[in-house]
């Protein structure tokens, strides 16, 4: 189990590093919009990321 979660990790940290990588200014550009959201718009955002990806986590398993 604890093999499949450092996995995991690790392939979050490289889908993470991607847009840095590929296009820094438009990077800084949505940091700088996403800075600008009220609590309650990021929290909205968070969990509809987190319900994707536990649907995708179902469908695939």
């Amino acid at each position: 189990m604890w093999h499949e979660l450092l996995i995991a990790l690790a392939l979050v940290f490289v889908m993470e590093g991607v847009m840095p990588f590929l296009a820094p200014t438009m990077m800084r550009r949505m940091l700088l919009e996403v800075s600008r959201l009220d609590n309650r718009s990021l929290r909205v955002s968070g969990l509809i990321s987190m319900l994707i990806g536990v649907a995708l986590l179902y469908l695939f398993n």
